[in-house]
């Protein structure tokens, strides 16, 4: 289980879009109270996806990433976004202070094949469709915030 401190009070087992909300919403605030726009520029990276449910790229037999050895096809996701990515563009909505978003997710969601799957740290008793193997497409965001600090 998991302790989460909003304030004083502290919570245990939080919904995790609960916390990723209150998580960005003190941050945003953070931002909006302490950062100067004439002498700092803020990047923020968005929403990185899991692929565990092969449905949602459109093949019911594969029920994780295990195995994926290509990209969706298309520029085009066919599953549902991650329900963060709405809390992302809420509270990015609302922020006073000029923030460049990273925007990672579409292009990650493309990217089923990218996993570790069994060989990451827990190898085939645990699957790991959440974290990237490098190289690979944590290398792409790597270029778009390179050429992102060059355009700020």
């Amino acid at each position: 289980c998991d302790y989460i401190q909003v304030g004083n009070k502290i919570y245990k087992d939080m919904d995790r879009m609960v916390a990723f909300e209150t998580a960005l919403n003190t941050w945003a605030r953070w931002v909006d109270s302490n950062i100067d726009p004439t002498k700092t520029s803020v990047l923020f990276r968005g929403v990185s996806p899991s692929h565990y449910n092969g449905t949602e790229w459109n093949e019911p037999s594969a029920k994780t990433c295990l195995g994926q050895k290509q990209p969706v096809l298309g520029s085009r996701y066919p599953g549902e976004t991650p329900p963060a990515l709405a809390i992302q563009k809420k509270v990015l909505s609302k922020i006073r202070k000029t923030v460049t978003l990273l925007d990672i997710t579409n292009l990650s969601l493309l990217r089923k094949d990218g996993h570790p799957s069994v060989y990451g740290l827990g190898g085939r008793t645990e699957m790991d469709c959440s974290h990237w193997c490098l190289a690979g497409v944590p290398d792409t965001w790597n270029q778009i915030l390179y050429n992102l600090i060059f355009l700020t």
